[in-house]
């Protein structure tokens, strides 16, 4: 019998950004398919890879050698895309190896769903970033890359309540606060299907977070800790930057995580 845990380590183990995000929606597709006919696919336990697969290209680079351009120039939409898919791409890993890693903490059947239903959506997100792309005459590995998006799973890689302060609460929850800015460049620029893809990416990233928030508040509830406090701890440790308004207030809500959450994590102590 093949465990969700394996088949998230199958995805893990896969390069190609298409062929992952296929393998990815074949699975969630399974999981749910078994979950709606009241079959019961086990999570088990599985030894994710500490460092996914990728293809050859894009070439990664630290953050601060990626090159810059004007977002209003064709060349600076279509880099603007690249950077998405890559976000994207990062987080079908992310999702899958959250699933994969913390097997040894018992959690409700609810997470899983939760985050299966995540990588399923990223890998679409992916898809249509990377059709978008390839109707500029571009495609995902034509351009480098951040170099530095694995880092919050491997710093976080014992920790599930770090990593979920982390890579849905604050990383997540970041485009939140940019994706509106990006789509008003491709509704100047008369680019619908770009428009589309992020309304969609947009609307989708918001339960990411939230499924974030509510594991989060979950185990803090379970263990008898006080939220706020320790997701300030968390992210000070793992985070190594502050964070930087301004910020969706209103989708922050929506997903969960209240002002008094993010506002404090601006100023260095």
């Amino acid at each position: 019998m093949t465990f969700l845990a394996q088949m998230a380590v199958d995805v893990l183990n896969t390069a190609d950004g298409r062929a992952k995000t296929a393998l990815s929606r074949a699975h969630a597709a399974r999981w749910f398919a078994a979950r709606a006919a009241g079959e019961v696919i086990p999570v088990g336990h599985a030894a994710p890879p500490d460092f996914p697969a990728r293809p050859d290209q894009p070439e990664l680079l630290s953050p601060r050698d990626v090159p810059r351009r004007k977002p209003g120039s064709p060349a600076g939409r279509i880099a603007m895309l690249h950077a998405v898919a890559h976000i994207e791409l990062n987080a079908v890993d992310l999702h899958w190896d959250l699933i994969a890693r913390f097997t040894h903490v018992e959690m409700p059947s609810g997470f899983y769903d939760d985050w299966v239903k995540a990588a399923d959506e990223e890998s679409k997100h992916f898809n249509l970033v990377s059709d978008c792309l390839e109707t500029m005459g571009s495609y995902y590995g034509a351009l480098p890359a951040h170099a530095g998006m694995w880092r919050a799973a491997e710093d976080t890689a014992q920790d599930l309540m770090g990593r979920l302060a982390v890579v849905p609460m604050v990383l997540e929850a970041r485009g939140l606060d940019v994706t509106p800015g990006m789509i008003d460049i491709f509704k100047q620029a008369k680019m619908t299907d770009a428009v589309a893809a992020l309304e969609i990416i947009y609307g989708e990233e918001v339960a990411h977070v939230a499924y974030g928030s509510k594991w989060f508040h979950f185990l803090c509830g379970r263990d008898g800790l006080d939220p706020k406090p320790l997701f300030h701890d968390l992210v000070r440790r793992y985070f190594h930057a502050t964070l930087k308004p301004p910020f969706n207030e209103e989708k922050r809500a929506e997903a969960g995580i209240p002002p008094d959450f993010y506002w404090p994590l601006t100023e260095n102590l």
